[in-house]
């Protein structure tokens, strides 16, 4: 049997009328009008109107919605409001017929809620508003790695089976390692400050965990990451790296990806810049004025950032946090050693990112795991490569999947990863 096809729907258009074509996709809709009948086929690029009459009728037997056809055909002109071409069919081939009832209407008529989407993903992908937020992802990463690539960062994949706490903390996955115990990596910090020796500039966009049991919108087990570090860069220069890959994505989805955003609902507008910097201690101040009262060194928790968010609604970096609050790693400040390199990005309420500068020198390194009551000898493979000659530098990790939850404008993550890991979800 033939599979192949001359031409994606997209490719077709009235210029080509007398011309014969040959395309395959599935069955939207299908209305039989005495000896005639209309088909409309989608494939993931488009959608086109098929006729078929006379001796052709035939060809419809056995056809359902979302069943897969090969059509070959003549394109010629069309009547219809919504078409100005069509195709006569002169043959249908059915690949695969779709099995009634299907779970889900994939045409979207019929509301489902998530939880039933996500039980058929699949199937799910044909909604074209839901197809549309994983063509927006796509270009997403695309504008990512163009910004990056073209700010002289590499891109690098490492382990995400790891022998120890990359940063420390808990809300691991521990497994068995062929008698040895590991985890799963929940962020790519060590390996990407090694890397600083010889690349300096570095990039990674991968899939992490945490075993965090949170039942919110904004949280998953496991998660992509966009991570960069670079040497001989402090904590200001790669927030102006962060700033100007944000306003990338939406600058370019905004102009490439126009029937994404119809079909969404939902407009992609520029974020003006440069972006608002608050600090720590500002924000304290304004918690204040809303009778919360905060110590330094508090950290700010999802009510407080709430309050924040409305008074700054869009991107704002939250900079110079308490070194208390900080990992290991993140350098203080000169000026005031209480005080650390470091930011977060934020969009209102919601965290999108976390930064700063790092600790460069291997004595200080192990004076700060002591002092957060970590083992040196946990981390004697990272700590000696920081004696052959470690640059000062700089990084930060951007959650990805809550990124697309801005750009598109809803608020459950779910939504923008294929198959969703939570402390409820291990299938599909």
């Amino acid at each position: 049997m033939d599979i192949s096809r001359t031409h994606l729907i997209e490719d077709l258009n009235s210029s080509m009328e007398g011309q014969d074509v040959v395309f395959g996709g599935w069955i939207v809709d299908l209305r039989k009008l005495g000896k005639m009948a209309f088909l409309t086929i989608r494939d993931v690029t488009g959608m086109c109107q098929v006729i078929v009459k006379g001796d052709s009728m035939n060809l419809l037997e056995g056809l359902n919605r979302q069943s897969v056809v090969r059509i070959t055909g003549k394109v010629q002109a069309s009547k219809a409001k919504d078409f100005d071409f069509e195709i006569a069919a002169s043959e249908i081939q059915i690949l695969a017929k779709a099995e009634y009832p299907l779970p889900i209407d994939p045409i979207g008529r019929l509301e489902s809620d998530i939880d039933n989407r996500l039980n058929s993903r699949a199937l799910d992908m044909r909604n074209q508003k839901t197809a549309s937020i994983f063509k927006l992802r796509h270009h997403v990463l695309s504008s990512i790695r163009e910004t990056l690539s073209k700010e002289k960062f590499i891109e690098i994949t490492t382990p995400k089976i790891i022998g120890s706490a990359s940063e420390g903390g808990a809300n691991l996955f521990g497994l068995d390692y062929f008698g040895n115990q590991a985890y799963l990596a929940q962020s790519p910090q060590l390996y990407k400050e090694q890397m600083t020796i010889g690349l300096e500039r570095v990039f990674e966009i991968s899939g992490f965990y945490r075993a965090e049991k949170s039942h919110t919108g904004r949280h998953l087990s496991e998660f992509t990451s966009v991570d960069i570090e670079a040497a001989f860069m402090d904590y200001t220069d790669v927030m102006n790296v962060l700033e100007k890959l944000i306003v990338d994505v939406f600058r370019k989805t905004s102009e490439k990806c126009k029937i994404e955003q119809e079909h969404i609902g939902n407009q992609i507008k520029v974020p003006d810049s440069p972006f608002e910097r608050i600090t720590y201690s500002q924000a304290l101040d304004e918690l204040k004025n809303d009778d919360i009262k905060l110590e330094f060194g508090d950290d700010l928790m999802d009510s407080h950032l709430r309050i924040l968010g409305d008074n700054h609604p869009e991107f704002y970096f939250l900079t110079d946090w308490p070194m208390k609050l900080k990992p290991f790693y993140i350098h203080e400040k000169d000026d005031d050693p209480t005080l650390s390199r470091s930011f977060d990005l934020q969009h209102g309420y919601l965290e999108l990112s976390s930064g700063g500068r790092r600790l460069h020198d291997p004595e200080q390194l192990k004076a700060r795991l002591k002092e957060q009551e970590l083992d040196p000898a946990n981390f004697s493979d990272h700590l000696e490569s920081f004696g052959w000659g470690m640059p000062p530098h700089s990084g930060w990790g951007l959650g990805l999947d809550r990124l697309m939850t801005v750009l598109i404008g809803i608020d459950n993550v779910r939504e923008v990863v294929l198959y969703p890991r939570d402390p409820d979800r291990l299938k599909p």
